[in-house]
Parts: C-alpha cells; sequence; structure tokens
C-alpha cells in the first residue's frame, strides 16, 4: 500500500500532506536551481534529498522537477506545489513564532510554595543563583507548612513545591533534594541544658514541648519518631513560625524540637543549648514535589537544578 492509493479522503490529512522538511526542501531548490545546493543548505545528503523529493512526487502524484545535468527545474506542476509550499511555511513559521512567545511568557514567571525551613533557610540561595541564570524570571513564593504546600501544587497554584514531611503527598511525584536534621533544643537555664546524659525516648515523650502545628514536616517527624512510646504529649504552644518558636524558648516557656538548620547561629551564641536525644531517628529527607506526570520545565527545572548545586 503506498500514500497515494485509494481515494483522497480515505488518510488523514497527515497522510497526504508532504511533511515540512520536504517542503523547506523544495523551495530550496526552487530557489537555488540545483538538489545539491538544496541539500547542501538544508543539511542532509544528496541522495536524500533526491529520494525526498521522489517521495514527494509519489504521494502528490505529479512530478515536480525536470532533472539535467545543467541542474533541476520546476515543472509547471512544481511551480503550482512550490507556491503552495511557500505558504505553508510562512504559516508554520508564524505558529512557530508564536509558540516561542508562548513560551517565552510562561518561562518569565515562577511560582514557588516551600515549608517553612526551606522557605526561611535554604531558598532565598536558590533563588538569588535562579535570578543570576534567569534574570527576567518574576518568582512569587508562599510559604507554609507541608500539607498546604502539596495541596497548593496539587491543584497546579504553584509550578514547584517543597516540602520536609517523611511521606510524599498522593498525586505528586518528589525527588530528594537534601537532608535535615532535628535537633532538641532548650534556654540555657532549663535543666536539660545542665543534663549529662541524653534523653530517651520514653522521656522526651512525656514531656511538653513547644511544637510546631500539625500538618508540618517538623511535627509529622516527631510524631512518627515517638509513635511507639504513644506520640508527643499535650504541647505547652502549638506555633506555626519557626521565629516564635526560638523566642518562646528563649523566654523559658519550655524546650522545643527544631531544624537544625534554624538554629545554627542561635546554638553558635549559647542562646539556645542542643539536648542529645538517644534511641530515636530526627533525620528527615527534604523533597521538591510537582504534580504526577512529566518533570518541570522551564523555570522550575532551572531550579530544581539548582538546589542539586547549592549549598
Amino acid at each position: 500500500m503506498t500514500d497515494v492509493e485509494g481515494p483522497p479522503g480515505r488518510y488523514s490529512l497527515a497522510h497526504r500532506v508532504p511533511d515540512l522538511a520536504a517542503l523547506e526542501l523544495l523551495l530550496a531548490v526552487a530557489r537555488l536551481g540545483s538538489l545539491g545546493r538544496a541539500a547542501r543548505e538544508t543539511g542532509i545528503s544528496q541522495p536524500a534529498a533526491s529520494g525526498r523529493i521522489q517521495a514527494m512526487e509519489r504521494r502528490l502524484g505529479v512530478a515536480l522537477l525536470d532533472r539535467s545535468p545543467r541542474g533541476s527545474r520546476l515543472t509547471d506542476a512544481g511551480i503550482l506545489v512550490t507556491e503552495w509550499a511557500r505558504r505553508v511555511v510562512e504559516s508554520a513559521e508564524a505558529f512557530d513564532a508564536g509558540a516561542q512567545a508562548l513560551r517565552a511568557r510562561v518561562d518569565s514567571r515562577l511560582r514557588v510554595a516551600a515549608s517553612m525551613t526551606i522557605a526561611e533557610y535554604l531558598l532565598p540561595g536558590w533563588l538569588i543563583a535562579l535570578h543570576r541564570a534567569r534574570p527576567g524570571t518574576a518568582v512569587s513564593l508562599y510559604a507554609g507548612n507541608s500539607d498546604s504546600v502539596g495541596a497548593r501544587v496539587l491543584v497546579h497554584e504553584a509550578d514547584l513545591g517543597f516540602v520536609e514531611g517523611p511521606t510524599v503527598p498522593a498525586g505528586l511525584d518528589a525527588t530528594v533534594i537534601g537532608h535535615d536534621r532535628l535537633v532538641v533544643v532548650a534556654a540555657p537555664g532549663h535543666p536539660w541544658a545542665r543534663r549529662r546524659a541524653p534523653l530517651d525516648p520514653a522521656e522526651l515523650a512525656a514531656t511538653g514541648l513547644i511544637l510546631r502545628e500539625p500538618g508540618s514536616g517538623n511535627r509529622q517527624v516527631l510524631d512518627a519518631a515517638l509513635a511507639p512510646y504513644g506520640g508527643p504529649a499535650a504541647p505547652l504552644l502549638e506555633l506555626a513560625s519557626t521565629t516564635a518558636l526560638k523566642a518562646a524558648v528563649m523566654g523559658g516557656v519550655g524546650p522545643c524540637v527544631l531544624s537544625e538548620l534554624a538554629v545554627v547561629e542561635e546554638l553558635a551564641a549559647r542562646r539556645l543549648v542542643a539536648v542529645p536525644v538517644t534511641g530515636i531517628g530526627l533525620r528527615r529527607e527534604l523533597r521538591a514535589v510537582w504534580p504526577a506526570g512529566p518533570r518541570p520545565t522551564g523555570p522550575a527545572r532551572d531550579l530544581l537544578a539548582l538546589t542539586r548545586r547549592e549549598p
């Protein structure tokens, strides 16, 4: 069976109309008067160019070129087909220009959602690097807990999300971009700050703590770690801000479990004291998330790449 067999409406338009590469080759032959020169201009061999023209002639059912030692000349049918080909190629060029403009518009903005620790302590450096690579991209940032970040990405209110929880929210794909560790911290005057033996998990679970709100990655990791011991005791306070949590601990309200990233300066200045804990793992994975399916493209892809390179 060939492309020209059967009635004209039997096959789809794609089977009956030559492709753009063939039409561009025909236009080059018409302009240059030589199949060999047209082949070189379009980046293919002369045998391949000859085969492409012959395939187009079979598909259309007419001869397009008269070939001679002096070159290739369009037949009367070839002249007519060339005029049609020019219109098709011009329309394709307009289509391509429109698609590039559309891509440029999409690439000019990036919506990011990030859990609090990542938003405060990691994302600023990544966004500075992204601005150097893509100075024309406008970035909007939503910061919240891991559950709310996953929900925003799931309904396409964010192009890329960053979460700290132990699991990937349903409907999202993810990749690990780093690791973090939770530490128990207390004010220098708290009894835990002076103890020599590490806390055991049962004592930690039985003590009222200042905690992040349910749904945060911090809280999810702690709840999972203390689940074998009955889970955390009723919290002294539940706060949604890392700054507020640190202020409450330093104010003497009680101990807290925070990201190591968030307390580096306070530990170095002895405004907070790290309390060792034995018998449980408080290390967690940091993940980038996006709607299940193809990996991110455009500025979201570039930001994702930067998370692997930037400290």
